[in-house]
């Protein structure tokens, strides 16, 4: 699977607003879920966010979209001409949880790093996640936090849909792993 990250936490770049006034919190109840619109428009979607809401997840989410992306490039997502005609993509906004906090931007970083080189260990193609660092505000406190943009490709809307389910399913093991 392709992934990278950047950061951008300068002047006017987007900032995550942890409690806006649409937030279904999936931290106390994760069934809530179905609240959630987007989670009708995209299989998988309400799985990962289950998931990266559990109480064993160190992190927790705090808003979604889904788009389709106006324009791709096959090889950023290693895709083929022929499986990059059609595409979807959303996006998750994910916070640390408690003590795991990024409250300076080298820990983000780290954290950053590390999930997008698990991510290339995956063998999944025609899909890619990006993540960039924001400022969060989360109540009282400033934080740092990502936006993750999760996008996929394929031959016809069903297989990127099919094909982006998998990558977020990917993205959530990746943050919280099964247990065994």
């Amino acid at each position: 699977m392709e992934a990278d990250w950047e950061i951008e936490i300068g002047g006017d770049a987007p900032v995550i607003d942890a409690h806006w006034p649409g937030l279904v919190d999936l931290r106390a109840e994760t069934g809530r879920v179905q609240e959630i619109v987007e989670t009708q428009l995209l299989p998988g979607l309400a799985e990962a966010l289950m998931r990266l809401n559990s109480a064993e997840s160190p992190v927790w989410t705090c808003k979604t979209d889904v788009f389709v992306p106006e324009r791709i490039d096959p090889d950023e997502l290693s895709a083929t001409v022929d499986e990059a005609t059609c595409a979807i993509a959303c996006y998750i906004d994910v916070l640390m949880r408690g003590d795991q906090a990024w409250n300076f931007p080298f820990k983000a970083e780290r954290a950053c790093r590390q999930l997008c080189a698990r991510l290339r260990e995956i063998p999944l193609r025609c899909c890619r996640v990006d993540l960039v660092i924001r400022r969060a505000r989360v109540g009282d406190l400033n934080d740092l936090g990502a936006t993750a943009y999760l996008t996929a490709c394929g031959s016809t809307s069903t297989d990127a849909r099919a094909r982006l389910a998998e990558c977020l399913s990917a993205f959530a093991g990746v943050i919280v792993p099964r247990a065994k």
